[in-house]
């Protein structure tokens, strides 16, 4: 038995089955976009670990700002003012989106998610809140109220959440309506409206929350006038706007954050994943202003905010800034859609590229247009044999994500986009024979 499959055995044997691994692979280092496994496997991550690395594997500055926070200390949990805690909430809300200027540190992007809804809760006194089909915004018992990316997430939890509304989500390439981007925007808009005929009236909404770009549902970014619709009934009738950029933020897009491509501010953010590489933080950010309405016992964390994670994430922050990764990961993703839609232009089987810098989405389809998620699960089988990791999406498991590091370096992604097409090709050979 390999090194591998021993340490798989012994995790089958004490890890319970949601404690879900994509493959048999144990890592025994990773450096930037390169892994290694404990059997001497060299690997591509372009998956960054689930949208976490955005700086890579074991950048050596985050390393560097987490080993000298464990020398002094490691942890604070409320007893303690943290300089490390306070340096990486001002350092956060620098970069957030004009007027989020107060924030509140928990553990994940779960975490984070259920603090909004109490935010919006408490602050309004409004109880409903709408979110969108096919979003993923966590797996705790209010995050999971508004995930619907599957049936499999929720089965068994009812009742969840009530007062939870949903209403579609402007997934353009696969639109009921058969409209194109723009136009779709403007329908699931109007649902909107027929939601707040039919079901509740919008002064008891206390938030609408929604991924500017849809993760685990698809990888769908939201056309701008969707978003703009969407802050426009907010202001209207006084509802919180809320967007999860638990995947898209800290860069992912080539903006801080994925909102700021369509110049739409929502009232609270929420962020996670990539905020500390790797450590557990997350948070929710809102203005000064709402967030001195919500009071001191009204919620807390015994872990958030702790210090070695925010070192991490001060050390994450002022990497992006000092390094103009937030430009590469424009030129990065500009090169993986050019690619990959030069590959989609001599194989059908490609419905759709799609994405923004480093998130970038692909989707497959039968001869008939329907969702093919056995080709997808093939392909990325056939791109982890060839050494690069990849994970797919949506309801039908039928899109590929690319997800690598902010920084991830030219001839990676060549090796690795080239790969890629090596694979679609073998699969359609193969299809074909």
């Amino acid at each position: 038995m390999i090194e591998d499959d021993r340490l798989v055995q012994r995790a089958l044997a004490v890890m319970a089955p949601p404690a879900h691994h994509y493959y048999p692979i144990t890592i025994a280092h990773g450096s930037g976009t390169e892994v290694v496994s404990k059997d001497g496997r060299r690997f591509l991550d372009f998956s960054s670990g689930l949208a976490v690395l955005n700086l890579g594997h074991n950048h050596p500055r985050v390393i560097q700002a987490v080993h000298e926070q464990t020398d002094r200390y490691l942890h604070a949990g409320g007893i303690y003012y943290s300089e490390a805690t306070m340096a990486a909430a001002e350092e956060l809300v620098s970069v957030t989106p004009h007027g989020l200027n107060m924030l509140f540190f928990g553990n994940s992007g779960a975490e984070a998610v259920e603090g909004a809804l109490k935010v919006a809760r408490y602050t309004s006194g409004r109880q409903a809140i709408i979110s969108c089909t096919g979003a993923f915004h966590g797996r705790t018992m209010g995050a999971l109220s508004l995930t619907s990316s599957s049936s499999a997430y929720r089965r068994r939890y009812h009742p969840l959440l009530p007062s939870v509304y949903q209403v579609s989500y402007p997934a353009c390439f696969i639109c009921s309506c058969g409209m194109n981007a723009e136009a779709c925007g403007g329908k699931c808009l109007e649902e909107i409206d027929r939601l707040f005929q039919r079901q509740i009236p919008p002064e008891e909404v206390a938030a609408i929350i929604v991924e500017p770009f849809l993760g685990e549902g698809g990888y769908y970014p939201a056309p701008r006038t969707y978003l703009k619709g969407l802050r426009k009934i907010c202001d209207e009738y006084g509802i919180l706007l809320i967007f999860d950029e638990v995947q898209s933020g800290i860069g992912r897009t080539g903006k801080w954050f994925c909102c700021e491509h369509a110049g739409v501010h929502p009232d609270i953010l929420v962020t996670a994943k990539a905020l500390a590489s790797g450590l557990p933080l997350g948070a929710v950010v809102a203005s000064k202003e709402l967030m001195t309405k919500w009071d001191s016992p009204s919620h807390g964390s015994t872990f958030g905010g702790n210090p070695v994670s925010c070192a991490a994430a001060l050390a994450t922050l002022r990497v992006i800034k000092e390094e103009g990764l937030l430009d590469r990961a424009c030129v990065a993703g500009a090169k993986m859609v050019s690619y990959l839609q030069e590959v989609a232009m001599h194989n059908p089987s490609v419905g759709e590229v799609r994405g923004m810098g480093c998130m970038v989405g692909v989707e497959f389809v039968d001869e008939a247009g329907a969702a093919d998620g056995r080709l997808c699960q093939n392909l990325i089988d056939e791109c982890l044999a060839k050494g690069v990791i990849l994970i797919g999406c949506g309801l039908k498991r039928n899109v590929v994500r690319l997800i690598p590091p902010l920084n991830v370096k030219d001839a990676e992604l060549k090796e690795a986009l080239g790969k890629f097409s090596d694979a679609l090709i073998e699969l359609t050979r193969r299809k074909n024979s």
